[in-house]
């Protein structure tokens, strides 16, 4: 693992999301997975399955690493990955799309992998609003005018605002957890106190302990968060590794410490975001066609599906994916992720 990043004071701008991409307001209508773990069938574990090489193209402020593979000409989709995971959420997904005939890009979120910020002097911003800048910028490097969306935890976040705010750059939207977008001032309200316990490690984030104890033992942090995010998925150790590697990233520490504390308000962001930020604090609608999608098993915090399906105001389907599925849910029900966004198309 790399040295530990230096979390300065101009780097932690901001702060705090929860895992899965919720609000705390969104913490009041969590309930924990109803049964007690059991094991299952390991889906999503090291083996000749390959996203094929990395690329690299400037976009933006960014650096971005990402998979490609079908077509050129086919129809394009974006798949992207949360927190703490990467692209490899997506390892059976990609070549079953691409086998479809659809152009399929896979980038490492700004943290993540070989992804960089270009430069030093650039804050290591993880506020919601950047992520889907990040994605338009990408989008534009590679001359995608428009592609179907698809992602869960942070990336999903990034594929809901990009459909709320940009429709015209997105063709469908696949989101697991449903509608992700959330604003500081509903962070304001407390919980009771169950609904605070199940975002404990964003207060340990707010902290400065927090952040040096994440630098110093992310690899164990967020095996630890796999496990209980997803208390079913019987991954392998060599599984875990694969992905752990794109924590090494030497702006990972800074980006996830200041998306946790901006959600609280505990940091601020930049500037150039704040009239995105006004909108999406408004809870904007999607009108592009969506699918949603939520596990049996999922351990993150996460609303139930009543709770935002009038967010979607276009043509729109929830599916419940049932097996013992939990919060990474293309890696551990490939099948379901990938067929829902060969169907969004045709809702």
């Amino acid at each position: 693992m790399s040295d530990p990043v230096n979390l300065s004071r101009r780097h932690l701008l901001s702060g705090v999301s929860t895992l899965g991409g919720l609000t705390l307001l969104d913490l009041a209508g969590f309930s924990p997975a109803s049964a007690a773990p059991m094991p299952r069938a390991s889906y999503g574990n090291a083996s000749s399955v390959s996203l094929g090489p990395i690329r690299q193209v400037d976009a933006g402020s960014l650096n971005i690493g990402y998979a490609e593979s079908g077509p050129a000409n086919g129809p394009v989709v974006i798949l992207l990955h949360g927190w703490p995971h990467d692209i490899h959420s997506f390892v059976e997904v990609a070549p079953h799309l691409a086998g479809k005939g659809y152009r399929v890009i896979v980038p490492y979120l700004r943290g993540y992998g070989s992804t960089r910020i270009v430069t030093a002097d650039t804050p290591r911003n993880g506020q919601q609003a950047v992520f889907a800048a990040d994605v338009i910028a990408l989008m534009d490097a590679l001359k995608i005018k428009k592609a179907v969306l698809a992602g869960f935890d942070w990336g999903g976040r990034a594929a809901n605002i990009v459909a709320a705010i940009w429709p015209e750059r997105c063709r469908a939207l696949v989101s697991a957890s449903g509608y992700l977008i959330g604003s500081q001032q509903a962070n304001r309200k407390p919980l009771p106190p169950q609904a605070e316990l199940q975002a404990w490690f964003q207060y340990y984030f707010a902290t400065e302990r927090g952040a040096e104890g994440y630098a110093a033992y992310r690899d164990d942090f967020n095996r630890m968060v796999w496990q209980n995010a997803s208390p079913r998925f019987n991954f392998d150790d060599a599984t875990y590794r694969r992905t752990a590697q794109a924590f090494d990233n030497p702006d990972h520490v800074a980006i996830v410490i200041h998306n946790y504390r901006w959600r609280l308000s505990l940091a601020q962001g930049e500037s150039q975001y704040d009239g995105l930020e006004k909108r999406l604090a408004q809870a904007p609608r999607i009108s592009v066609p969506t699918i949603t999608l939520e596990g049996d098993a999922n351990g993150a915090p996460h609303q139930p599906p009543a709770a935002y399906a009038r967010q979607f105001t276009g043509k729109y389907q929830h599916r419940d994916i049932t097996g013992g599925i939990g919060h990474n849910l293309p890696q551990e029900a490939p099948k379901a992720f990938a067929d829902a966004v060969l169907q969004v198309g045709n809702l």
